[in-house]
């Protein structure tokens, strides 16, 4: 079990433009060779979004995007002619194939905070696809097979406890509220990259949630 705190992720964004970054993998200028990836993970960003602040049309490639809304609606385009506004509780999975450009924004009147994570495709190429599932339900694993991964929402209300998926390797991010796991207590922000452990579980000392990556081995 690697810890990492939120404290120590790599800051970014335009804070004057009203757009805040905080990265847990080496990310644009914070170049850290000890920290390109996790297992299929190559990003995990959150990302703070003032009204009418965004990002604009910009590109990507052979990367699975999937972004998970905390509050607030981010409104989505890309260049396949995908338009649709995203709000909490709903999954969004932007698949970049061999390319695709999109705008992301805060189009509504509230503050816009959002959890964007980057997979590695097991193969480079083919065509975008982009997905919503609105509303997901507690613990349904959202597959990602274009990067073998499963993605596990966990919302944990007070002493309730989530199994962490027996898997070669785990990506825990917590989103909300504080949990014990593994003998480490996790705060909002904090993140645990499990490798070939098993028999894990959060426990919830308050309502908390969790996102929880469960990966084949490569």
């Amino acid at each position: 079990m690697d810890v990492r705190r939120s404290g120590d992720r790599y800051p970014g964004g335009e804070p004057d433009a009203g757009i805040e970054s905080f990265h847990a993998f080496s990310f644009g200028p914070h170049y850290d060779p000890d920290n390109l990836r996790f297992g299929a993970v190559l990003a995990c960003n959150e990302e703070r979004l003032a009204p009418g602040a965004g990002f604009d049309e910009h590109p990507h490639s052979h990367t699975e995007i999937v972004t998970w809304v905390v509050s607030g609606r981010l409104t989505h385009r890309d260049s396949t002619g995908h338009e649709s506004v995203v709000g909490p509780g709903d999954v969004q999975r932007l698949s970049a194939g061999g390319g695709v450009r999109h705008v992301e924004r805060n189009d509504g009147p509230d503050p816009l905070v959002f959890v964007q994570m980057w997979l590695a495709p097991l193969e480079p190429g083919g065509d975008p696809v982009y997905e919503v599932v609105h509303g997901i339900a507690d613990s349904t694993p959202y597959a990602v097979p274009e990067a073998g991964s499963l993605l596990h929402v966990r919302r944990l209300g007070p002493g309730e406890r989530a199994a962490v998926p027996d898997a070669p390797q785990v990506y825990v991010h917590v989103v909300r509220g504080e949990v014990a796991l593994g003998g480490e207590e996790l705060g909002p922000g904090d993140s645990v990259r499990i490798d070939g452990e098993s028999g894990l579980e959060a426990v919830a000392s308050g309502p908390a949630e969790l996102l929880m990556w469960e990966m084949a081995a490569r």
